[in-house]
């Protein structure tokens, strides 16, 4: 009998947890596999923890994984990943805006296709504000023309992975992980499955603006050079704009046609067009600097403070 695990990171959700394990677990019993389900704690502060405590002492095919403290969404998915040993492995979040009632329809569609990933395509974002809908539509978009790679447009991390991936997922040592990224990188045949995605049971996102702008960040960074391809051409194009300038007043002051001492704007103009560029070129740098800066000092992702059911 294949074995099957649900992976499920949590932050504060005191407010659905115990009902995203009662509708999984009605789901989970549905099925002829030998399954579990695994909760990762990551730092909660409110009630969570202890639902979850509760969940495990009465249900000894629930494991759950208690960080020290709160180390983000892909840290929790990563340790998931890590401390998953079944066939297969699904990825959800605690919210249930992903329906745990398509877990039967993503496993056969798997077993159907021989599939080692089946990636879970929006049609459709019910709950999120039109700005939030648009800038992810965006995003992938964006991020997909100046990517080295393609990327499935429209998912997140609810998706259904096998043993294999799972395999060459844990000897990725990067510390800044975009989870859904490296799926993808790691290749062998993946295939989509549409579904609608649902309102949040309860709770509220985690992923405000500031969030959501750093999330984007590490996956533009950790899978493209192309910020700093940019950078250097418009460091190209600054240069060549302050030659033709020098060159205009040069032949300018030679022929009589400009007063280049009576050039206050055009010389305020040089300044801040050459030093935005500067500027902008070294903040790109920075950033690459600074993922290199984390990942040498070589600190784990997560702290684990205990697992139960392990």
């Amino acid at each position: 009998m294949k074995t099957l695990s649900i992976i499920i990171p949590c932050y504060n959700e005191e407010s659905v947890v115990e009902l995203c394990y009662n509708r999984i677990k009605s789901v989970l019993d549905t099925l002829d596999l030998n399954c579990r389900m695994m909760f990762i704690n990551d730092g909660s502060t409110d009630r969570t923890p202890l639902i979850l405590n509760a969940i495990a002492q009465s249900d000894r095919t629930v494991s759950i994984i208690h960080f020290s403290r709160n180390f983000g969404h892909q840290a929790a998915v990563t340790a998931g990943i890590h401390h998953c040993t079944t066939d297969l492995a699904i990825i959800m979040d605690a919210d249930l805006q992903d329906p745990p009632e398509l877990i039967p329809q993503i496993i056969a569609k798997q077993e159907d296709e021989n599939a080692n990933v089946v990636y879970c395509v929006r049609k459709t974002r019910l709950g999120e504000s039109k700005f939030k809908s648009w800038t992810a539509k965006k995003f992938y978009r964006t991020f997909n023309r100046i990517s080295e790679m393609k990327f499935p447009l429209d998912t997140g991390d609810f998706r259904l992975i096998d043993a294999r991936i799972m395999q060459e997922f844990n000897r990725f040592k990067e510390r800044g992980k975009y989870v859904r990224g490296l799926i993808s990188w790691v290749g062998f045949k993946q295939i989509p499955f549409y579904y609608e995605r649902t309102l949040r049971q309860g709770g509220e996102s985690k992923y405000p603006v500031k969030k959501m702008l750093s999330f984007a960040s590490t996956a533009l960074l950790y899978f493209s050079k192309r910020p700093l391809q940019i950078a250097t051409g418009l460091g190209f194009f600054a240069v060549l704009i302050g030659l033709i300038m020098a060159l205009w007043f040069i032949f300018g002051k030679m022929f009589g046609y400009t007063q280049a001492q009576s050039g206050w704007t055009s010389i305020m103009i040089a300044v801040i067009f050459f030093g935005g560029v500067q500027l902008l070129t070294i903040g790109v740098l920075g950033q690459y600097v600074g993922i290199l800066f984390d990942e040498v000092k070589e600190r784990p992702e997560y702290i684990i403070e205990k697992i139960i059911n392990e």
